[in-house]
This record gives C-alpha cells, structure tokens and sequence, in this order.
C-alpha cells in the first residue's frame, strides 16, 4: 500500500489545553449556514473497496438523528476571528514549523528537511495557518479553507463555536447528498485528466507536474464547484476533513496491523485533498479514510463543524 498524501507529524508534540470561552457570533454565522441532514438510515463504507487495508469496507448501516453541516469548511476569515477572540495558538504555531508540500514552496524557500516516507513533504519553519507556504510566502486566502490545522486546534474551535466534528457516519451521509451508493458527491462519474473536474484535485504527474486543469494549483476557495445535493461545497478535493473519532481498522491480517502500527491515538480524515491523484492517492471518493496524529499539521488538512438539530442554530434576531 503506498504511503497516502497526509503523513503524521514527524516529532509528535505534547497537545495544547487551551479552552477558549464560546465565541456566539462567529459560530452562529457559520451555524446560519449549515445546511439540514436528514436523519434515518446511513450508508457507511463500501462494497467495492480500492484500499482494502483503510478499511472502507463493508458497507453498512447506521441509523443517524437530524444535524446541521456548515455548507463550507471552515476558513481563514472564520479562523481569523477565532484567535483574535481569545488569542489561540495553533500546534503549528507553538511547535513552530508545520509540513508544506515542497511544489507550494516559494522560490528562495532556504533548504528544508523532507518526511522520509513522502519526500515531497517539507518540514517548513514558520509555517502556519496565517502563511500557508512559510514566512517567505503570502498571507492565507480570506475565504479559502484554513489549513495547518491539527485535530486539537479543530477541537477548540468547534467547542468556541458551539458546534463539534463529524463523525464518520454523519460525515458519508452528508457527502452522498441524498444520491444513496455513490462514490462521489455528485454520483459516479469519475475525475479525470482531460474534460471533467468536478472537484480541486491533481491532474497530471504526481508529485512533479500539476496541471491545475480545475482551475486551481493549491487550495481553491472554501464555496467553489458546484454544491452536492445537500447544499455541501467541497466535500471531496481541496482539502482533507478531521473528524471527531480515531481511526481504527478492524482486521485481524498482519499485513493490516503492520501497515496501520504506531497509529495509536490518530484520528480519522475524511474526504481527500488537492494533491489527490488516482495513480497515487485515489481517496477523493466518500468511502475513502485516512489517519493522522493529533498534532500534526499540513497545508492540506481543513475542517467543517456540524450541529446537533435545530437548537444549536443560534439565529440573528
């Protein structure tokens, strides 16, 4: 199995305690956005498994109640208003260097240390969620998805914005759009590299050529591409998506225990990201699972918070 595109943290760090007080207006913003998810019975995994050793497989069953989903992930306007608020740092931040991937690098970049497992990943000083690419590159896009963002950092915000992380339950149920067995928010219909993408994806030659055929090299815009059923932007592509349990696989083949060992503790992410590629990482399809540490941090890895019924909905008068 090839090293997927999300690779841990390579010195796990201790975890943050900050818990910063709810922050009611930002959260009731992005609460007033959310989109309703029915509730009832949820597709969860696959009959037709590519990595059989994430454990996309079976499909199944589980009965949900009705919740919200913020229709976008979470951005850098969004994050900004966090930390203003209550003075946040990230792990990326308080660690001090975060993970780039070395084509988003800015020319005159100083020479940085690679992941032994994924050489295209850098170990970047100074990187964080408000310089995605490191000191040297541009500030982080208002509306495009806030990254370099570590499992403890989607935690604290989602607890400041009154909502919380998806399962993966809700998170599948809410990426098929009501279309039922599909491998994509918007059916079957496969991306591709000539006439169809319908998502921020790779195209070309991974990890040395980008077309950037979609329109976009790097993150796109949070509310871009067209909506699955639900109202839902970008629920495959652009960047992956924390969700709220650990990632487990429940297999007794040693070759499963070998290919997931040291992953105690990681949490589960959903949904792929722009360095997404079918010869490499064919995980932008919604059965799909990746893992990483709590702490780490890249600049692909995002969040969306959902939010329990209507109750939550905290609506301007």
């Amino acid at each position: 199995m090839k090293t997927c595109c999300t690779p841990p943290r390579p010195a796990p760090a201790p975890q943050g305690t900050q818990r910063p007080a709810q922050g009611a207006a930002t959260g009731a913003c992005i609460a007033k956005d959310a989109v309703p998810i029915p509730g009832g019975l949820a597709l969860v995994g696959t009959a037709h498994s590519i990595f059989d050793a994430d454990g996309e497989g079976p499909l199944r069953r589980k009965k949900l109640s009705e919740f919200r989903m913020a229709s976008t992930t979470v951005t850098n306007t969004q994050f900004r208003s966090f930390v203003k608020a209550t003075g946040y740092q990230t792990d990326a931040e308080r660690i001090g260097d975060s993970l780039v991937f070395q084509g988003l690098l800015p020319e005159g970049t100083p020479p940085t240390r690679a992941v032994s497992a994924a050489p295209w990943w850098r170990v970047l000083p100074g990187a964080s969620w408000r310089r995605p690419t490191g000191p040297d590159g541009p500030a982080a896009l208002p509306d495009h998805p806030v990254v370099h963002i570590s499992w403890s950092d989607a935690t604290a915000f989602a607890a400041w914005a009154g909502g919380r992380l998806p399962s993966e339950a809700e998170w599948e149920h809410a990426a098929r759009g009501g279309l039922g067995d599909v491998r994509f928010p918007w059916g079957d219909d496969e991306p591709d590299d000539a006439a169809f993408q319908p998502c921020n994806i790779w195209q070309g030659r991974f990890p040395h050529q980008d077309l950037g055929l979609d329109g976009y090299r790097g993150t796109a815009p949070a509310r871009s591409f067209e909506p699955n059923g639900y109202g839902l932007y970008n629920m495959v592509g652009n960047v992956w998506e924390w969700t709220s349990q650990p990632f487990k696989v429940r297999s007794l083949k040693k070759s499963v225990k070998a290919a997931h060992e040291g992953k105690t503790g990681f949490k589960l992410c959903k949904g792929g990201s722009f360095l997404c590629h079918k010869s490499y990482c064919f995980r932008y399809r919604i059965a799909a699972r990746n893992s990483s540490s709590q702490d780490s941090s890249t600049s692909h890895i995002g969040f969306r918070l959902v939010f329990d019924g209507v109750s939550d909905i905290q609506r301007p008068q």
